[in-house]
């Protein structure tokens, strides 16, 4: 659009000038397309768990939200649980407080189908099967051709237009980067920035539950267990070299913030969890987050695009908009001087 101002009124009248318009538009878009980086990004997903999957076996699982996804270069999500029909669990699901999550691993074709390119698996449930159903869950991706980090040393690249893009995963696990030692975290990142043109940091932390959507500015906990400091983290990794942020694990949306011209998202929610996680309440809200990074990293644009969870159904989109309309209200309580998202859904630009 920008090109248009230098064009006269004389040009721009009859089928040529219509032509020529269209002609600068395209040249417009295609010139944008190069100059950024797009990226979509949702937070925990599993698709069912054995005993509990969807009843048409998963054919509808993306489909409300994949036309969002695809036009992205960067399609991100966290898988929470194992892809997999191999291994053992030690879990006892029995008692409600211990959870076991197995997806067949045919499931993984519906993932690549909507767009999804990128993975995180680093969280609580990647060893739910043991060492096997961890091997065969890594296996999947590869084939359907995700990119994933989480084991420590493991990282996720993707070539955009001749631009490196990485990602590494970080969760307050020792089998994962280890989201607790901020300076290692930074040391990891500040190396994969020498290295790469755009550096995604995701992690995997903080508390859990409807309680837990405020971001504080301390350690948190979960049933005893240290889950970060997650504000100490994501600015810190910001620091060292990181351009995107990607939260998950509190399984409720929380605030987003632009620090040092960079987006940090600290809880992206749930988003396709069937039949085995609470949807109550804000806990359904599904937020999937389009983002655009200019070729240094800095934020330039990005909308938040509201889905909403039904137990036992696929996510759909939400009239109400009451995940992008939570975010904001939540910025504006923890991060006043520094919130993401405006009353609109649209990310606010510095």
């Amino acid at each position: 659009m920008i090109f248009l101002k230098h064009i006269g009124l004389s040009e721009m009248t009859g089928f040529g000038g219509l032509f020529l318009v269209l002609a600068v538009l395209l040249l417009a878009s295609s010139a944008q397309a190069n100059d950024v980086i797009r990226v979509a990004a949702v937070g925990d997903v599993m698709m069912g768990s054995e005993g509990r999957l969807p009843e048409d076996g998963g054919v509808s699982l993306f489909l409300a939200c994949q036309a969002f996804l695809k036009p992205s270069d960067v399609v991100f999500f966290n898988y929470e649980g194992t892809l997999s029909d191999a291994g053992r669990t030690k879990k006892d699901s029995t008692t409600g407080l211990s959870f076991a999550f197995r997806t067949p691993p045919g499931y993984a074709r519906f993932l690549a189908q909507a767009g999804f390119n990128m993975a995180s698996i680093a969280n609580n449930h990647i060893n739910d099967f043991g060492p096997e159903g961890k091997k065969m869950t890594i296996k999947t991706l590869q084939r359907h051709c995700i990119v994933f980090s989480g084991p420590p040393g493991v990282t996720a690249s993707i070539t955009v237009r001749g631009v490196r893009v990485v990602m590494v995963a970080f969760a307050p696990y020792l089998h994962s980067h280890y989201l607790i030692d901020v300076q290692r975290a930074k040391r990891i990142v500040a190396d994969l920035a020498r290295e790469n043109d755009i550096v995604i940091v995701s992690m995997h932390a903080g508390a859990e539950g409807g309680e837990a959507v405020r971001t504080p500015r301390q350690m948190e906990f979960f049933h005893g267990e240290k889950r970060g400091e997650v504000v100490k983290f994501a600015r810190a990794v910001v620091d060292a070299g990181a351009d995107l942020v990607l939260g998950h694990g509190p399984h409720v949306p929380r605030a987003m913030e632009v620090y040092k011209k960079r987006l940090i998202a600290y809880s992206l929610g749930n988003f396709c969890t069937m039949m085995r996680f609470n949807v109550s309440g804000a806990a359904g809200y599904a937020p999937l987050l389009l983002a655009e990074l200019d070729l240094t990293g800095r934020l330039t644009d990005g909308r938040i695009v509201s889905f909403i969870q039904v137990y036992g159904h696929p996510p759909r989109l939400d009239p109400l908009s009451q995940a992008a309309r939570l975010i904001h209200r939540l910025g504006r309580l923890d991060f006043p001087e520094s919130n993401a998202v405006d009353a609109e859904g649209c990310l606010i630009v510095p």
